[in-house]
Protein backbone atom coordinates (compact mmCIF):
# COMPACT_ATOMS: atom_id res chain seq x y z
CA UNK A 1 0.00 0.00 0.00
CA UNK A 2 3.13 2.84 0.65
CA UNK A 3 5.00 1.74 -2.81
CA UNK A 4 1.18 2.66 -4.37
CA UNK A 5 0.73 5.64 -2.49
CA UNK A 6 4.22 6.77 -3.28
CA UNK A 7 3.44 6.30 -6.92
CA UNK A 8 -0.02 7.53 -7.08
CA UNK A 9 1.84 10.74 -5.52
CA UNK A 10 4.63 10.62 -7.90
CA UNK A 11 2.29 10.74 -10.70
CA UNK A 12 0.34 13.40 -8.96
CA UNK A 13 3.49 15.63 -8.34
CA UNK A 14 4.71 15.59 -12.27
CA UNK A 15 3.11 19.12 -13.32
CA UNK A 16 5.16 20.92 -10.58
CA UNK A 17 8.25 18.46 -11.31
CA UNK A 18 8.74 19.73 -14.74
CA UNK A 19 8.63 23.31 -13.44
CA UNK A 20 10.53 23.07 -10.32
CA UNK A 21 13.27 21.82 -11.64
CA UNK A 22 13.49 24.36 -14.43
CA UNK A 23 12.44 27.31 -11.89
CA UNK A 24 15.56 25.70 -9.35
CA UNK A 25 17.68 26.07 -12.15
CA UNK A 26 17.36 29.50 -12.64
CA UNK A 27 17.39 30.11 -8.53
CA UNK A 28 20.87 28.19 -9.18
CA UNK A 29 22.16 29.85 -11.80
CA UNK A 30 21.66 33.56 -10.20
CA UNK A 31 22.88 32.80 -6.65
CA UNK A 32 25.94 31.31 -8.71
CA UNK A 33 26.13 34.41 -10.63
CA UNK A 34 26.55 36.64 -7.16
CA UNK A 35 29.36 34.26 -6.41
CA UNK A 36 27.83 31.58 -3.85
CA UNK A 37 28.17 28.14 -4.23
CA UNK A 38 26.61 25.22 -4.89
CA UNK A 39 26.42 24.69 -0.78
CA UNK A 40 24.00 27.84 -0.30
CA UNK A 41 21.78 26.70 -3.19
CA UNK A 42 21.45 23.40 -1.26
CA UNK A 43 21.39 24.94 2.38
CA UNK A 44 18.62 27.27 1.04
CA UNK A 45 16.45 24.52 -0.88
CA UNK A 46 16.87 22.50 1.84
CA UNK A 47 16.04 24.48 4.66
CA UNK A 48 14.43 27.64 4.10
CA UNK A 49 12.85 26.42 0.91
CA UNK A 50 10.56 29.38 0.07
CA UNK A 51 10.53 29.46 -3.98
CA UNK A 52 10.22 33.40 -4.51
CA UNK A 53 11.48 34.12 -1.29
CA UNK A 54 14.66 32.36 -2.29
CA UNK A 55 15.07 34.57 -5.34
CA UNK A 56 14.37 37.79 -3.05
CA UNK A 57 17.07 36.71 -0.92
CA UNK A 58 19.70 36.51 -4.11
CA UNK A 59 19.13 40.48 -3.95
CA UNK A 60 18.96 40.73 -0.09
CA UNK A 61 22.22 38.37 0.48
CA UNK A 62 23.86 40.71 -1.81
CA UNK A 63 23.09 44.25 -0.75
CA UNK A 64 24.21 43.38 3.02
CA UNK A 65 20.50 43.68 4.17
CA UNK A 66 19.83 43.49 7.86
CA UNK A 67 17.74 41.19 9.73
CA UNK A 68 15.38 43.24 10.53
CA UNK A 69 14.78 44.27 6.76
CA UNK A 70 14.87 40.21 5.81
CA UNK A 71 11.93 39.48 8.07
CA UNK A 72 10.02 42.07 7.09
CA UNK A 73 10.73 41.13 3.49
CA UNK A 74 9.63 37.49 4.82
CA UNK A 75 6.55 38.41 6.28
CA UNK A 76 5.60 40.54 3.18
CA UNK A 77 6.00 38.20 0.87
CA UNK A 78 4.83 35.19 2.57
CA UNK A 79 1.87 36.93 3.98
CA UNK A 80 -0.48 34.92 1.54
CA UNK A 81 0.29 31.71 3.38
CA UNK A 82 -1.65 32.50 5.81
CA UNK A 83 -4.46 31.55 3.83
CA UNK A 84 -3.11 28.70 2.67
CA UNK A 85 -2.85 27.70 6.34
CA UNK A 86 -6.79 28.58 6.55
CA UNK A 87 -7.52 26.16 4.17
CA UNK A 88 -5.79 23.94 5.00
CA UNK A 89 -6.52 23.20 8.60
CA UNK A 90 -8.94 20.31 8.02
CA UNK A 91 -6.68 18.30 5.62
CA UNK A 92 -3.87 18.29 8.37
CA UNK A 93 -5.97 17.63 11.22
CA UNK A 94 -4.77 13.74 11.08
CA UNK A 95 -1.24 14.65 9.55
CA UNK A 96 0.09 13.56 13.02
CA UNK A 97 3.74 13.56 13.15
CA UNK A 98 4.60 14.65 9.55
CA UNK A 99 2.11 17.97 10.34
CA UNK A 100 4.95 19.62 10.57
CA UNK A 101 6.51 18.85 7.56
CA UNK A 102 3.41 19.77 5.32
CA UNK A 103 3.48 22.86 6.99
CA UNK A 104 6.71 24.05 6.48
CA UNK A 105 6.93 22.42 2.94
CA UNK A 106 3.21 24.55 1.80
CA UNK A 107 4.01 26.16 -1.16
CA UNK A 108 2.18 27.88 -3.72
CA UNK A 109 2.21 25.18 -6.06
CA UNK A 110 2.52 22.07 -3.78
CA UNK A 111 -0.64 24.01 -1.83
CA UNK A 112 -2.45 23.82 -5.34
CA UNK A 113 -1.95 20.63 -6.19
CA UNK A 114 -2.82 19.54 -2.08
CA UNK A 115 -5.99 21.78 -1.81
CA UNK A 116 -7.91 20.23 -4.37
CA UNK A 117 -6.45 16.39 -4.33
CA UNK A 118 -8.52 13.36 -3.78
CA UNK A 119 -6.77 10.33 -1.87
CA UNK A 120 -6.36 7.66 -5.13
CA UNK A 121 -7.96 3.97 -3.92
CA UNK A 122 -5.59 2.26 -2.15
CA UNK A 123 -3.63 4.84 -1.00
CA UNK A 124 -2.98 5.96 3.03
CA UNK A 125 -4.44 9.75 2.72
CA UNK A 126 -1.89 11.33 4.61
CA UNK A 127 1.00 9.63 3.51
CA UNK A 128 -0.24 10.46 -0.06
CA UNK A 129 -0.23 14.59 0.82
CA UNK A 130 3.31 13.82 2.58
CA UNK A 131 5.04 12.18 -0.76
CA UNK A 132 3.66 14.98 -2.60
CA UNK A 133 5.30 17.77 -0.54
CA UNK A 134 8.07 15.47 -0.13
CA UNK A 135 8.35 15.12 -3.80
CA UNK A 136 7.87 18.98 -4.87
CA UNK A 137 10.59 19.50 -2.67
CA UNK A 138 13.25 17.21 -3.83
CA UNK A 139 12.53 18.48 -7.60
CA UNK A 140 13.19 21.81 -6.51
CA UNK A 141 16.48 20.64 -4.71
CA UNK A 142 17.56 19.28 -7.58
CA UNK A 143 17.15 22.04 -9.91
CA UNK A 144 18.71 24.39 -7.41
CA UNK A 145 21.95 22.19 -7.34
CA UNK A 146 21.49 21.36 -11.53
CA UNK A 147 21.69 25.53 -12.12
CA UNK A 148 23.84 26.39 -9.41
CA UNK A 149 26.72 23.87 -11.09
CA UNK A 150 25.59 24.56 -14.17
CA UNK A 151 25.88 28.46 -13.39
CA UNK A 152 29.74 27.50 -12.12
CA UNK A 153 30.43 25.79 -15.20
CA UNK A 154 29.09 28.65 -18.10
CA UNK A 155 28.48 31.95 -18.73
CA UNK A 156 25.12 32.72 -18.75
CA UNK A 157 23.16 35.62 -18.88
CA UNK A 158 20.33 35.57 -16.24
CA UNK A 159 17.87 38.79 -16.89
CA UNK A 160 14.88 38.03 -16.54
CA UNK A 161 15.06 34.61 -14.98
CA UNK A 162 13.54 36.02 -11.54
CA UNK A 163 10.53 36.19 -13.04
CA UNK A 164 10.23 32.96 -13.62
CA UNK A 165 8.23 31.79 -9.85
CA UNK A 166 5.67 34.72 -11.04
CA UNK A 167 5.28 32.79 -14.61
CA UNK A 168 4.78 28.98 -12.73
CA UNK A 169 2.18 30.58 -10.19
CA UNK A 170 0.48 32.53 -12.97
CA UNK A 171 0.50 29.31 -14.94
CA UNK A 172 -1.00 27.21 -12.29
CA UNK A 173 -3.48 29.56 -11.05
CA UNK A 174 -5.38 29.57 -14.64
CA UNK A 175 -4.94 25.41 -14.66
CA UNK A 176 -7.08 25.53 -11.41
CA UNK A 177 -9.18 27.48 -12.46
CA UNK A 178 -10.32 25.79 -15.89
CA UNK A 179 -10.30 22.39 -14.10
CA UNK A 180 -12.75 23.54 -11.21
CA UNK A 181 -16.16 24.68 -11.12
CA UNK A 182 -16.44 25.98 -7.89
CA UNK A 183 -14.64 29.61 -8.75
CA UNK A 184 -15.43 31.77 -5.07
CA UNK A 185 -12.39 31.61 -3.28
CA UNK A 186 -10.84 32.57 -7.09
CA UNK A 187 -13.06 35.65 -6.91
CA UNK A 188 -12.57 36.99 -3.69
CA UNK A 189 -8.82 36.87 -3.94
CA UNK A 190 -8.80 38.36 -7.66
CA UNK A 191 -11.21 41.27 -6.68
CA UNK A 192 -9.90 42.03 -3.26
CA UNK A 193 -6.35 42.20 -4.61
CA UNK A 194 -7.18 44.36 -7.65
CA UNK A 195 -8.99 46.95 -5.17
CA UNK A 196 -6.21 46.82 -2.68
CA UNK A 197 -3.77 47.71 -5.62
CA UNK A 198 -5.58 50.74 -6.71
CA UNK A 199 -6.11 52.23 -3.05
CA UNK A 200 -2.46 51.83 -1.40
CA UNK A 201 -0.45 51.01 -4.92
CA UNK A 202 1.94 48.14 -5.80
CA UNK A 203 4.64 48.67 -2.72
CA UNK A 204 2.03 48.46 -0.13
CA UNK A 205 -1.27 46.18 -0.90
CA UNK A 206 0.05 42.81 -0.40
CA UNK A 207 -0.30 43.10 3.57
CA UNK A 208 -4.22 44.91 2.88
CA UNK A 209 -4.98 42.41 0.75
CA UNK A 210 -4.13 39.29 2.88
CA UNK A 211 -6.19 40.99 5.92
CA UNK A 212 -9.62 41.15 3.33
CA UNK A 213 -9.21 37.78 1.95
CA UNK A 214 -8.05 35.97 5.51
CA UNK A 215 -11.36 38.04 6.87
CA UNK A 216 -13.36 36.75 3.59
CA UNK A 217 -12.21 33.54 4.27
CA UNK A 218 -13.45 33.21 8.28
CA UNK A 219 -16.75 34.64 7.18
CA UNK A 220 -17.34 32.13 4.49
CA UNK A 221 -16.05 29.82 7.23
CA UNK A 222 -18.34 30.78 9.49
CA UNK A 223 -20.75 30.69 7.49
CA UNK A 224 -20.63 27.72 5.79
CA UNK A 225 -19.74 26.07 8.95
CA UNK A 226 -16.66 24.18 9.66
CA UNK A 227 -17.19 20.42 8.11
CA UNK A 228 -18.07 22.25 4.68
CA UNK A 229 -16.68 25.60 4.44
CA UNK A 230 -14.00 24.91 2.96
CA UNK A 231 -16.12 22.65 0.02
CA UNK A 232 -15.89 25.87 -1.97
CA UNK A 233 -11.71 25.89 -2.30
CA UNK A 234 -10.72 25.89 -5.61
Amino acid sequence: MMKRTMKEALIASIPVMMGYIVLGMAFGMLLESKGYSFIYALAMSVFIYAGSMQFVAINLLTSGATLINVAIMTLLINARHLVYGLSMIKKFEDMGKLKPYMIFSLTDETYSLLVSAKTPKGCLPQYYMFFISFFDQCYWVIGSLIGSIVGSLLTINTTGLDFAMTALFVVIVVDQYLNSTKHLYTYIGFGISIVCLLIFGSDAFIIPSMIGIILSLIYVYEKGGKENAWDYTD
